[in-house]
């Protein structure tokens, strides 16, 4: 495993190297994310699965090393019992989900995405939708909320602004 080029043909450093590589036969697809929790400490990431692996078993997924240490896991051990379920409000919510997520993700580097929602999606004109998302971040020594919220023409995909502030828990 490693490598710059996978069989998704994305990167293992994508997305500050939250990534997984599951088994060919999985029911899981490249570019899906994943919510990973270890029941151990409670601690939970979002994944981007970058890789397939050949005859992996379909109940393994294989983290990158900081994904693993973010879990709180200690990578000499180099299997830990996880829980694991798709993240489909990030595949479904293409603005909110996904693309505020990667800019949440490069401006808080340190921080990692442990829980996303979706506050509202109005249409404040017939040409522009804007959508509001709120993160939860954690870091070592704390744990913050960021608002992310996207205004974009539907008919044209173009976004028009976009924003990212902390706020209040």
């Amino acid at each position: 495993m490693g490598g710059n080029v996978t069989q998704c043909g994305i990167p293992w450093s994508y997305g500050q190297y939250l990534t997984a590589a599951v088994s060919e036969n999985s029911p899981y697809q490249c570019g899906q994310t994943l919510k990973i929790r270890n029941p151990q400490n409670g601690r939970e990431i979002i994944v981007t699965i970058v890789d397939k692996v050949p005859g992996s078993p379909q109940t393994t997924i294989n983290l990158h090393r900081r994904a693993f240490e973010t879990l709180g896991a200690n990578p000499s051990v180099g299997v830990i019992s996880i829980e694991f379920q798709p993240s489909p409000p990030l595949e479904q919510q293409k603005w909110g989900g996904k693309y505020l997520l990667e800019v949440v993700q490069v401006a808080y580097p340190g921080y990692n995405v442990t829980n996303y929602n979706s506050i509202s999606k109005t249409q404040p004109a017939a040409n522009q939708t804007r959508e509001v998302y709120e993160y939860t971040l954690q870091s070592p020594q704390e744990q913050i909320k960021v608002r992310g919220t996207v205004l974009y023409n539907p008919a044209t995909e173009r976004i028009l602004s976009f924003d990212i502030q902390e706020v209040s828990s």
